[in-house]
């Protein structure tokens, strides 16, 4: 088992605290430690997350056709999505990583993050039940849910910017990473977003560079409504 305190800290920060300390090290534990991994946990925990969420959006927004449901949902639910969630919760200091993974800083990768926070809400399931599962993804996603706008397309701001860009014929912009603050356990990027023909530049803070750029790019955004 990982550093027990580290643990703890996981736990509280979730609200479910593991009743069978082998499931959650299953959960925690990537593919390339070992043939026990969190992969099966994973592919339950994906089911939770989505009809959890699909089932929030349902109650939230009542007027509101499926259509557009479902491109909230999507946007909930997206690797991007988790891996800041999983930053926020500090998961990847509890992973258990092959060697390999180690080294190439896997435990910041977005991919293994998100897969790990899905594992996670698989391991609950196993262990409580939906409704128990299903909680823990509302204590996490709620704070999401509740800045959702549903006049607004659902789209994340680099997606909004580049298709601005793209109908008024204007190069895509460029994303650079100009420095990080913090410990390297808890660092914050920071992103410029470059728009040189529009003599436009905004910079971004994240504690993942995706989320920093999708920062410097809603500063973008917000800009050029301007």
């Amino acid at each position: 088992m990982n550093n027990p305190i580290l643990i703890q800290r996981l736990q509280q920060a979730l609200g479910y605290t593991f009743i069978r300390a082998e499931l959650l090290t299953q959960a925690l534990t990537h593919r390339s430690y070992g043939s026990i991994n969190n992969e099966r946990l994973e592919f339950l925990g994906d089911s939770v997350l989505n009809c959890t969420v699909a089932r929030a959006l349902y109650d939230v927004f009542p007027g509101l056709p499926e259509g557009s449901l479902s491109r909230l949902r999507a946007n909930l639910v997206r690797q991007e999505t988790l891996a800041d969630i999983a930053i926020t919760l500090r998961l990847g200091e509890t992973l258990r990583l092959g060697e390999g993974e180690l080294k190439s800083g896997g435990f910041r990768r977005p991919s293994i993050l998100a897969d790990a926070l899905e594992s996670l809400f698989g391991a609950v399931f196993l262990e409580a039940g939906f409704d128990q599962a299903a909680a823990v993804v509302r204590r996490l996603f709620d704070p999401l849910l509740a800045q959702i706008d549903p006049k607004a397309s659902g789209k994340d701001a680099k997606t909004q910017l580049q298709e601005w860009l793209q109908s008024h014929r204007q190069p895509l912009p460029e994303y650079r990473l100009v420095g990080t603050e913090g410990e390297a356990h808890d660092q914050n990027f920071i992103v410029e977003c470059v728009l040189g023909k529009l003599a436009l530049l905004t910079r971004g803070v994240g504690k993942s560079r995706r989320a920093a750029e999708q920062e410097a790019a809603r500063q973008a955004c917000e800009a050029l409504q301007k």
